[in-house]
């Protein structure tokens, strides 16, 4: 593992060392900082997608989702 350091105010750190029996700050903030970079590399990656199929010239209406579910409906 690596180590991140980062700074807070003194009334946050206080309040940090006052709870440490109750809360595993270390771990709290791995968590944090792991779903915040999945959020963001699936935000890129819904970017990218939307990208790509805006490259990708299909003509499509309200209906033609419609009418193709009906058909994938009709041919069970």
């Amino acid at each position: 593992m690596s180590v991140v350091s980062i700074k807070v105010r003194r009334d946050v750190k206080e309040k940090i060392l006052k709870y440490k029996d109750k809360v595993n700050w270390a771990e709290e903030i791995r968590r944090f900082i792991e779903v915040k970079l999945r959020e963001i590399e699936a935000e890129e990656n819904m970017r990218r997608v939307i990208e790509a199929l805006s490259k990708l010239e299909i003509k499509a209406t309200p209906r033609s989702s419609v009418e193709l579910v009906r058909e994938d409906r009709e041919s069970h």
